[in-house]
Order: C-alpha cells, then structure tokens, then sequence
C-alpha cells in the first residue's frame, strides 16, 4: 500500500472511531472520515478493512517521531508484561541448548518450584505441544508455558539419571519480573546493583537491596544502568530523589499543553544523599536510565562512567482504543536539572536510520575514543557546581571507558554465535550438578572448579565434539575471556545471575573504572541544600 494511503486510511479509520461527537470534529478530521467510508462502500474489491488498518496505523504513527508506536491488542498484554512486573506462567528461567528447552533456574516459590521441576530438567512437551527440535523458538515456547492465571498444564521431563520420561502438573500463577539483575559488595565497602528495567516495582526492589548492602557495610554506590533502556519514570525519580538533598530539581517536563508541564524536586527524604556514587552507562542507557543519570550528573551528586548514552528525550502517554489496542503518543519532551534535553537528533519516517545511529557510532570510533563522540557544542548548560555538560544526543560521561574488545576475536565471535560457551556451561552442571548444588555462595562454587587450564582443555574437547575446528593460536588469545565467561555461567547456572555478575565484574573495565574513581574520592561530592 502506497505511504500516502495507508497514512490517510489509518488517520481515517482512527480519527472515525475515537472522535465520532461530530460537532468536535473539523472539516479536515470529517473528511479522513469519509475517505474511510468511500473506501469500505466503493473500493473495486472487497477488503477485510480491519487487517487493513492493523498495518496502517503504525505506519501513521511512525511518521511522527521513533517513539510513538501502536500496539495492537493482542500485544498489549506481553509489551506491558515486562514492566507490570510479573506474568502468568509456571515459574522458570530457561534455555534453548541443542534443540531441547532446558531449565536454567526454578523460581522459589513458583509454581514449577512446588510442582518439582529442577534446574537441568529438559521439557520435551507441554500440553499438546512438542517442544524439541529446530522447529521451535523461544517465544513459541513462552507462549505455550504462559497462559491465565490459575490454568493448568502438564509438562513432560527428561532428567539426568532418571530413565523414565517425568509429568508434572503445573498450576499457572503469578511470576515476579525482577529488575535488579544483582546487588552485592565488590569489596568491602563498596555496593554494586545492576538495574535493567524501570518497572512498576523496581524502586521496592531496589530499596530492599540498597538498604541490604548497607548492612552489609555499604559506604559508596556503583549504579549499572549499562542496557537499560529505561521504562516508567516515576521508579527512576524516587530512586534518585534517594541520592539527592532536598528541593533539588530531578526532571522537567515540557509539551504542548502548558497546563501539563512539571518541574519535579527532590523531597528531602532520601538516606543516601551523602555517600560516594558512580552511576554506569553505555549506548544502550535510555529514557529513565537517562533521566536517573542526568539528575545525578547535573545536581553534581556523582560520577557518571562509561560511554554516552542513546539520547532518548521524549515522553510517551498510552491512550487505549475502542478494541483494547493502544497508541503510546509522544506528548513531551524532557529536560535535565541543568535544562538539556538529551533527544537525539532524528528525520521523521527514517525510523531505521534512527536505530542504525548506534552502529554509526561504533563505525565512527565513538565507542573506543572519547574524541570521536557526537556532542552538540552550540547547546551549552552548567550544572549546580559549574561544570559544563551539553544536550542533543544523550549523557556523555564525566570518565569514559572505551568498549572492551580484549580477547574477542572471529573465533570467539564463532564460539559464541554457536552458543558453545552456554552449551558447555550447562552440560558441565548437569553432570556435576550434585556435588556444585552444595556450594554456599561463589567463592564456594570456584573452588569446586578445576583449574583454568583444565577447564579450558575440557571445552576445547567439547568445541571439536561439535564439529567446529580448533583454532590454538585464537583459543589462546581469547584464553582469560572464555575461562571467565565459562565460570560465570556455571556460576549463574547453579546459584543464580547474581553470581555470574559477581565473576564477570572481577574483570569489567567499567566496573573497574568505577572503584578506582571511588577509592580515589573523585566521586564524592558535597552534599548542598
């Protein structure tokens, strides 16, 4: 369908439905109107005119910036799942290994948990389903293990060492979504949390864990909102209201309806408003990671470390449609404390170009050299304490950290695009899945490990079982990089992804970076009211 069409039909079709009180329509509304109507009454063939539309609309909507989009209402319930913070399923963590669905971890307390699913059990069905071989995706398998709430479905499991082919029946409910991937010490008085959405109930999660690692002796902050592409912002306002003194500015907002535009300032009740903080970010740091990060850096509460983030400066509002569907219209604009607005550049309809920005930077260099970096220079702002920050293209770190590419190579990249690291990871458990489910916690769990060059032997074996070929002189450049990798994920396989960032942090130039700014006091800051 021609552009022009589809973008009259949509505005037609949705301009018919939602303003049908025709004494507010205007001339222009009532004539997409009838476009609609000539169309459905005289088109040379007969249409199913509802099909038509669902492809219209976001069409339409793509027209106007890269962020307002429909969501028809068959999707309406999965896109809003991840922020919602739970869904409906049997309570499991899961991977697809050598065409069979294997279970990484069993939530406590969920359904899969009191049914007597075990990490390293394979579903080969559930329901009338078959779920082994090339055939099946992730999504499909998602989908045919979440259903409504309090429905029942039966699995089918292979486990190791046991002959007979296992049923369980497994009662749906209610499965938490968590937003803090980790929270732990990396070392004595530091506390690090991974953050990876802003859903509904990420500020109770972080609270829970901010406040546990300040019993554990907490005195400085490391916030990773590295791939965060941020979600609702009210969770990342009172997260950093926690970091900030009283009556500072956390964000504003401004559109087109004066009436609706806000200033939004820190209450004075937040319990960390004087301790050291780093806040991490990369190109994939969006929205509320942006706002987060922006507070922190304009109020000159904390460090911000890393590479400059992707540059998303609008606001969206869903309105729901008269078939449940939904539109998420861009209606504002956000602005920093300092009154950047960090949007980055973008052509209206060249929704592709706006994506492919992300490997402009990397092609650009921006990635390994602070220098090649996209900064709009004629957009000057201050923050409280006089430092000069700029807008229109995202938060660019106080301390950059070029993208670590150490021991990445084409046959690592071959490695890993096979999902032999995974592979391996997994089958190691399962096999010793016995002896390493004793470990307490990841110290425990690595002294269990054989020696790195035992266990990088044991997977060169397993890459020729698989018919790749070794490639010695690579193997060994990539050497600490697979031997790390293969430990956090059998750390993340037998206690959780909490562990695999315990390990994989131990040698982050990022994470690094950050408590080295720490012990030398340049993040902390003075605390003003």
């Amino acid at each position: 369908m021609p552009l022009a069409g589809a973008i009259i039909l949509a505005a037609g079709v949705w301009l018919g439905y939602c303003l049908a009180d025709g004494d507010k329509t205007t001339e222009t509304q009532r004539k997409l109107a009838k476009v609609l109507e000539i169309i459905n009454d005289e088109y040379v063939d007969e249409i199913d005119i509802d099909s038509v539309v669902e492809g219209a609309i976001p069409i339409l909507m793509s027209n106007l910036d890269p962020h307002s989009v429909y969501i028809s209402a068959a999707d309406r319930a999965t896109a809003n799942q991840r922020l919602d913070g739970s869904f409906s399923g049997i309570g499991i963590q899961f991977q697809q290994l050598n065409d069979s669905v294997c279970v990484v971890e069993v939530i406590a307390g969920g359904p899969s948990e009191r049914a007597g699913l075990m990490p390293g059990d394979r579903i080969i069905a559930a329901g009338d389903s078959i779920l082994t071989g090339p055939g099946i995706n992730a999504d499909d398998v998602r989908n045919i293990l979440r259903g409504p709430q309090g429905s029942e479905i039966e699995v089918s499991v292979v486990r190791h060492g046991v002959d007979d082919v296992l049923k369980f029946k497994i009662v749906r409910n209610a499965v938490p979504i968590e937003s803090i991937d980790a929270a732990y010490m990396v070392d004595d008085n530091i506390g690090y949390l991974k953050v990876n959405t802003f859903g509904r109930n990420t500020y109770a999660e972080f609270l829970q864990e901010i406040y546990a690692l300040d019993r554990s002796g907490a005195e400085a902050y490391i916030i990773d909102l590295r791939g965060n592409v941020g979600g609702y912002m009210d969770p990342a306002i009172m997260m950093v209201n926690e970091f900030l003194p009283p009556n500072s500015v956390i964000v504003a907002t401004k559109g087109r309806n004066e009436k609706e535009n806000s200033v939004v300032l820190s209450d004075g009740t937040g319990n960390f408003d004087d301790v050291p903080l780093v806040v991490l970010i990369d190109e994939f740091s969006a929205s509320s990671s942006e706002i987060f990060s922006g507070a922190i850096q304009d109020n000159d509460r904390g460090l911000i470390v890393g590479r400059r983030s992707f540059g998303k400066g609008l606001v969206q509002r869903p309105f729901e449609l008269p078939d449940s569907s939904e539109i998420r219209l861009t209606v504002q604009r956000y602005y920093t404390p300092s009154g950047r607005c960090i949007q980055k550049d973008f052509v209206r309809g060249d929704n592709e170009g706006y994506e492919a920005e992300i490997l402009e930077r990397y092609n650009h260099g921006e990635n390994f050299t602070a220098d090649s970096a996209h900064i709009n220079t004629s957009e000057i702002f201050k923050t409280a304490g006089g430092r000069t920050v700029f807008g229109g293209g995202g938060i660019m770190p106080d301390v950059f950290v070029p993208s670590d590419t150490s021991g990445i190579n084409k046959f690592y990249l071959e490695l890993a695009n096979a999902s032999l690291l995974n592979r391996f990871a997994f089958e190691y458990v399962d096999l010793n899945r016995d002896e390493l489910s004793k470990a307490g916690d990841t110290e425990e769990l690595l002294s269990m490990l054989p020696s790195d060059g035992v266990l990088l032997s044991a997977f060169a074996s397993y890459v020729k079982q698989n018919g790749v070929r070794l490639r010695y002189y690579y193997l060994n450049n990539s050497r600490r990089l697979i031997v790390r990798q293969l430990k956090a994920l059998i750390a993340r396989d037998v206690l959780g992804l909490k562990a695999y960032y315990e390990i994989d942090n131990t040698a982050d130039t990022t994470v690094l970076e950050a408590i080295k700014q720490i012990k030398s006091g340049a993040a902390s800051f003075a605390a003003s009211e």
